[in-house]
C-alpha cells in the first residue's frame, strides 16, 4: 500500500515563516509544524501577557488539526518548547483548558530561543483515522 502524503493548509493559522507546511497527513496521521503566538490575521507575533500567547498557539494548533477534519481529542503527543521554563504553570493553567479528558502524552523543554523571538512553540501529531479511510 502506497501512503499518500498531503499538506495542510488553512488561513486559520499563521502562513509559514519558513520553507515548510502547516501540517502533513499521512495514512491518518497529522504532523503539525511548530506553532509560535503569530496572529494569523497579521502574520505578527501578538503583544500581551504569556497566558494570551500560550492562547494563541493553542488556536493556531486547533484550527491546522480542524483544517484536516480532526480535533484537538485527536492529538497523541505533543512537544513544547518555552524559552523560560518557569512559565511551565502558566503553561500548563491553559493547555489543560484545551486538552481535557485524556491527554495527549507530552514532553515540555527550556530552550534558549525560538523563531522571531517567541516565548513558546508547540508541534503536535494527532491520529484521525477516518482521513486515512477516505484515501483509499
Amino acid at each position: 500500500m502506497n501512503s499518500i502524503k498531503q499538506a495542510i493548509y488553512t488561513d486559520q493559522a499563521p502562513r509559514p515563516v519558513g520553507p515548510y507546511s502547516q501540517a502533513i497527513l499521512v495514512d491518518g496521521f497529522l504532523f503539525v509544524s511548530g506553532q509560535i503566538p503569530i496572529d494569523p490575521s497579521t502574520g505578527e507575533l501578538i503583544e500581551g501577557s504569556f497566558e494570551e500567547k500560550t492562547r494563541r498557539v493553542l488556536e493556531n494548533v486547533k484550527a491546522i488539526i480542524e483544517a484536516a477534519g480532526g480535533t484537538l481529542d485527536d492529538v497523541v503527543k505533543v512537544t513544547v518548547y518555552l524559552k523560560d521554563i518557569g512559565k511551565f504553570s502558566e503553561f500548563n493553567k491553559v493547555y489543560s483548558e484545551y486538552f481535557k479528558g485524556v491527554p495527549p502524552a507530552r514532553v515540555v523543554v527550556e530552550v534558549s530561543n525560538l523563531p522571531l523571538g517567541a516565548d513558546l512553540e508547540m508541534e503536535a501529531i494527532a491520529y484521525i483515522p477516518a482521513i486515512q479511510e477516505d484515501h483509499y
